[in-house]
C-alpha cells in the first residue's frame, strides 16, 4: 500500500507543481498590470483601446441624450461612433396655462414636436494627455452621419358640442387650433403619426476629461453643430419651415474605457 501511495504522489508531484507555477505565474502578471495602470495613472497617460459612455446634452435650441462607443486607433487618435437623441425647440415656443380644469399646457402654434435622432462617427485627435491623474486631458472631434427629423404631431384640446376632442393643425382645422384651444396634448398624443424627413449633420467640438481615474470617463464638451434636411421642418403656424439649423451645445459625459 505504501508503495502504490508513493507511486501516487510521484505521477502527480509534477502536476501539482506546475499547477503551482501557472498560478504563480498569473499573480505575477496581475501584479505588473496594476503596477503598469498605477504608473499610468500617476502620469497621467490613456492607453485604453475602447471606451463606452453616455452623455446628456444642452443646445441652443434643446436638449437630449447619447450614447457613445469609441476605439482608438492610435495613441493620440481614436473614431467615436454616436447614437443621438434630442428634442428641438423653436425659440417663439411659450407654454401658457390652461385656464380649465383636467387640461394641461398649451404651447400656442405649435405643429410638431420634432425629436433629431442622429447615428454618425467622429474622429478623435489628442491634444493634450494628462500631466498627473488630477490633470485634464483635452481631445478634439469632428465627424458627422445621418440625421433623422422624427416629427411627432402637437394636439390641442377644442371643446365641441360640450365634449372635449383632440385635434392636430391641418388647413381644414385651422381655426379651431388656432382659436380654440382650451388645452395642449396628453403625453400619449402623436405617438402613432410620427413622421420621418431624412437629412444630414456635422459637428466639431472641443472635450475636457478631468475623472480621476484613467478607466472612467468624467469629461465636459463644448461644440457647434450643423443640420441639413431634405425639406422644411414645420415647427409652428405660419412661420418659415426651415430645413437647415445650426446649434452650439454643451455636454457632460460619463463612461469606462477598458
Amino acid at each position: 500500500m505504501r508503495i502504490f501511495f508513493s507511486i501516487i504522489l510521484i505521477l502527480t508531484l509534477p502536476v501539482v507543481t506546475l499547477a503551482q507555477k501557472s498560478r504563480s505565474e498569473k499573480r505575477e502578471l496581475k501584479r505588473e498590470k496594476i503596477n503598469a495602470i498605477i504608473r499610468q495613472e500617476e502620469e497621467g497617460v490613456i492607453t485604453y483601446t475602447k471606451s463606452f459612455l453616455f452623455g446628456a446634452k444642452l443646445t441652443t435650441d434643446g436638449y437630449g441624450g447619447f450614447f457613445e462607443w469609441g476605439k482608438a486607433t492610435s495613441i493620440d487618435r481614436a473614431l467615436l461612433f454616436q447614437v443621438e437623441l434630442t428634442e428641438r425647440k423653436d425659440p417663439r415656443e411659450e407654454k401658457l396655462s390652461s385656464r380649465y380644469p383636467y387640461s394641461t399646457p398649451l404651447i400656442y402654434g405649435k405643429i410638431n414636436y420634432v425629436y433629431p435622432l442622429k447615428l454618425g462617427v467622429q474622429q478623435q485627435f489628442l491634444f493634450g494627455n494628462k500631466l498627473n491623474k488630477n490633470g485634464v486631458s483635452v481631445s478634439g472631434n469632428i465627424g458627422g452621419g445621418a440625421s433623422l427629423a422624427l416629427l411627432r404631431p402637437y394636439f390641442v384640446q377644442v371643446e365641441r358640442d360640450f365634449d372635449i376632442e383632440y385635434i392636430k393643425y391641418t388647413e381644414e382645422n385651422r381655426y379651431d387650433f388656432l382659436y380654440k384651444p382650451i388645452g395642449g396634448p396628453s403625453f400619449s398624443s402623436g405617438w402613432g403619426e410620427i413622421k420621418i424627413t431624412p437629412g444630414a449633420y456635422v459637428k466639431a467640438a472641443a472635450r475636457f476629461d478631468y475623472g480621476r481615474f484613467n478607466e472612467i470617463i468624467s469629461a465636459l464638451e463644448v461644440g457647434l453643430a450643423a443640420d441639413y434636411y431634405t425639406k422644411g421642418i414645420p415647427q409652428m403656424v405660419d412661420a418659415k419651415q426651415k430645413s437647415f439649423f445650426f446649434q452650439g451645445y454643451v455636454s457632460i459625459l460619463f463612461g469606462k474605457r477598458k
